[in-house]
C-alpha cells in the first residue's frame, strides 16, 4: 500500500523546530513524517529554529511525543557524502548512530548518499572504493539491527543509473535498498519513470519532489540535486513524471511511504497533498 509522508525539512528555512511540522501532519491526517539528523550540537537548533533531530538526544521521548500524535517515522536521513575521505571517519560514526536512534523510534530505514561533487584529487575508482568499505562497515550494523540503509540518488555516483546499480551491488544483504527521489533524478537529467523502472525491486522509500519550470531551465543536467521543490507536487514541469512513478508503484504493488518534500511556504504542502492523494487513488 503507498503510503504519504513528509520531511520536517520542509520547514528548514521556517525556523522552526519539529514539533511545527509534526502538528501539520496530524492536523492533516498524515500518518509519517521523516527526520533529518545531526550528529552532535547545532546552536540554530538547540535554540528552537531547526526542525532536525540530534542524534545524542533521547529516541524514547521523541517516541513518547509521536505516539501522542498518533505519528510514525519512516525514515531517518543522515545522508553524510559517503563518497568523499571524510565519510570514512565521520560519516560512518554518523549513520551507525543514526541506526542505533531509529531502532529506538520503531523507524524502519535510514537514508544516505555521496555529496554534491566528486572530491577533488580522487578517480572514480578511488571513491568507488571509499563508498564500497562505507557500506561494507555500516550494512554490519544494518544486520545486527535489522535496519534498511537507503541509498539516494542525490550526487554524481548515485544519479548515474550505472554507478548505482554498482553500488547497490557492493552488497547481497537484503538491508542495502534505495530511497528513489523524483526531483534529483529529473534535475540530473534523468528519467525518472525510467531510473525508478530500473531500480523498482530495491526501493523502500521515495522523495517526491517536482521541479519549477525555471529551476530546469537553469540547472537540469548540470546538477545532481535539489533540497527541496519551491513549488507545489503536481505544478512543477515534473508532474507526468511523479504520476506516472506513481503508477509504476501501484503496478508493482509497492508497499512504502511517498516523503513529501516541498517547502512549507503557505499553501504549498497541503497542495501537494491533495494532489498526490488525487494520484494514488486514481
Amino acid at each position: 500500500m503507498i503510503k504519504l509522508g513528509m520531511h520536517v525539512d520542509n520547514w528548514r528555512h521556517c525556523d522552526v523546530s519539529y514539533e511545527v511540522p509534526c502538528e501539520f501532519a496530524r492536523d492533516n491526517n498524515m500518518e509519517y513524517v521523516e527526520f533529518g539528523t545531526i550528529d552532535g550540537d547545532y546552536f540554530v537548533q538547540a535554540l528552537g529554529y531547526n526542525p532536525h533531530i540530534p542524534l545524542h538526544s533521547d529516541p524514547l521521548k521523541l517516541k513518547k511525543y509521536l505516539d501522542s500524535m498518533g505519528l510514525k517515522v519512516s525514515q531517518l536521513d543522515a545522508a553524510y557524502p559517503m563518497s568523499c575521505p571524510e565519510g570514512q571517519h565521520r560519516g560512518i560514526g554518523y549513520t551507525t548512530r543514526a541506526i542505533q536512534f531509529a531502532k529506538a523510534l520503531g523507524c524502519p530505514c535510514v537514508d544516505t548518499t555521496d555529496g554534491g561533487r566528486k572530491p577533488e584529487g580522487y578517480t572514480d575508482d578511488e571513491v568507488m572504493a571509499l563508498i564500497k568499505q562505507y557500506y561494507r562497515v555500516v550494512l554490519e550494523w544494518a544486520e545486527r539491527y535489522e535496519m534498511i540503509i537507503n541509498v539516494e540518488p542525490h550526487g554524481p555516483y548515485t544519479t548515474n543509473p550505472d554507478t548505482m546499480e554498482q553500488i547497490l551491488g557492493f552488497s547481497d544483504s537484503p538491508y542495502l535498498r534505495m530511497n528513489f527521489d523524483t526531483g534529483n533524478s529529473f534535475i540530473a537529467g534523468q528519467d525518472p519513470v525510467e531510473f525508478l523502472r530500473r531500480f523498482r525491486h530495491k526501493v523502500s522509500h521515495c522523495h517526491i519532489k517536482d521541479v519549477s519550470k525555471e529551476l530546469a531551465e537553469a540547472v537540469r543536467g548540470g546538477e545532481t540535486g535539489i533540497a527541496m521543490s519551491v513549488v507545489a507536487i503536481g505544478e512543477g514541469v515534473n508532474a507526468d513524471n511523479i504520476a506516472g512513478c506513481i503508477e509504476l508503484l501501484k503496478e508493482n504493488n509497492w508497499d512504502g511511504v511517498l516523503s513529501i518534500e516541498c517547502e512549507a511556504a503557505p499553501g504549498k504542502v497541503e497542495q501537494s497533498l491533495e494532489w498526490l492523494r488525487n494520484q494514488i487513488s486514481k
